[in-house]
């Protein structure tokens, strides 16, 4: 039986630290934002090119996939390349993770969960949903503290 789909399949041990960190960091950047409103809208443009964790994994798995089978036609040792990456593939599809998504994860690739996080922690610092939050919140650094709330990190 497959697992049930997620948007964000981590629950996994190893991605535990990595998570962790990740948390604190955009905890480090909204805090940054949150003294520099002016400067939100950029990191807003940035986030929009971030590549999520499952894009990049989807992405080299189809270079490498492509490249091997390409290479397999001057030399048939080549084919192992598609055929494990197809193993690791299935691995995801069946069990949520892989060693190539532990190693992107590693290199800092985020999940798409975690980089709207962000987004919306920006979002609500900039005061995009001012009518969402109580009256009396006036300091960047509690702004900052709420959306993050609001937005569980």
């Amino acid at each position: 039986m497959l697992p049930a789909a997620t948007a964000d399949p981590i629950p996994f041990p190893e991605f535990d630290s990595a998570s962790r960190r990740v948390r604190r960091e955009i905890e480090a950047r909204v805090g940054y934002f949150a003294d520099r409103p002016a400067e939100i809208e950029g990191r807003l443009v940035e986030l929009d090119r971030e590549w999520a964790l499952e894009q990049a994994l989807d992405v080299q798995t189809a270079a490498a996939t492509l490249a091997g089978s390409l290479l397999a036609l001057g030399s048939r040792r080549w084919i192992l390349v598609p055929a494990v990456l197809s193993g690791f593939m299935l691995q995801h599809a069946f069990q949520g993770r892989c060693a190539p998504r532990t190693l992107l994860r590693r290199l800092g690739f985020r999940t798409a969960a975690e980089i709207e996080l962000e987004r919306y922690a920006l979002k609500a610092v900039r005061g995009d949903f001012r009518d969402l939050s109580p009256p009396g919140i006036r300091s960047a650094q509690e702004r900052m503290r709420q959306a993050l709330r609001v937005v569980r990190l």
